[in-house]
């Protein structure tokens, strides 16, 4: 794949050098002369001195060809506009951008970046796995669809306990998926299933109804 990185502080550096060792043809964009003129010592004559907002410097490195471009900037912004002038001047069929403010995340998504990379958010999904008491995790989400995949942890003295699934109201658009048990193999469940205390439930919903799937589950 030929893939365009924008971006080569710290985060673009090593990203390149990664992509490199899997054997992509990669190009580096960065304006900062020194950083450039440092990138091209380590890992050869990869970065072009430019800037990865215009339409100019994208066009020169034959953005048009390239299978992905990643905005991995400091700034939220250029990474944003950068991934819009690849993807709606030279059709780009894939681009990445790295936020910093996860504030950002929803309005990169609704204006057609395909992957957004936020720091902060990676890191209180994994804060999430390992607190046992945290409500809800964020699993996997189906972008073109608009779904995720979440785990809902029910925690002793939920009112749901006992009751079986059909007895639940569930959200409109909720499905139950997986029921995950301690000691015991994970089951698939039906109408007739009945909730215990310390069940993970996996469950696929619209963003817009976690909270109220939250709520239900745990008896909140």
């Amino acid at each position: 794949m030929y893939i365009i990185v924008v971006g080569g502080g710290r985060v673009g550096y090593y990203l390149t050098r990664a992509l490199l060792n899997e054997g992509h043809e990669v190009l580096v964009v960065e304006q900062n002369p020194a950083i450039c003129e440092a990138v091209n010592d380590e890992l050869g004559s990869i970065c072009y001195r430019g800037d990865g907002c215009e339409v100019a410097s994208l066009e020169e490195i034959g953005t048009a060809r390239a299978d992905m471009l990643i905005a991995v900037t400091g700034d939220d912004e250029d990474n944003l506009v950068s991934c819009q002038v690849a993807k709606h001047k030279f059709n780009v069929p894939r681009t990445i951008a790295r936020i910093r403010n996860p504030k950002n995340e929803s309005l990169f998504k609704k204006l057609g970046i395909d992957v957004t990379i936020s720091s902060t958010n990676i890191i209180l999904e994994h804060i999430e796995e390992e607190v046992p008491t945290h409500p809800i995790t964020h699993l996997f989400e189906i972008r073109d669809k608009g779904l995720e995949i979440v785990e809902v942890k029910i925690p002793p003295g939920s009112t749901t306990i006992g009751k079986t699934v059909k007895e639940i109201s569930l959200p409109q658009g909720s499905v139950l998926s997986l029921i995950i048990r301690k000691a015991r193999k994970p089951i698939v469940p039906t109408g007739s299933t009945v909730i215990e205390a310390e069940d993970q439930i996996i469950a696929l919903i619209d963003p817009e109804s976690e909270e109220a799937l939250r709520t239900t589950l745990r008896g909140e």
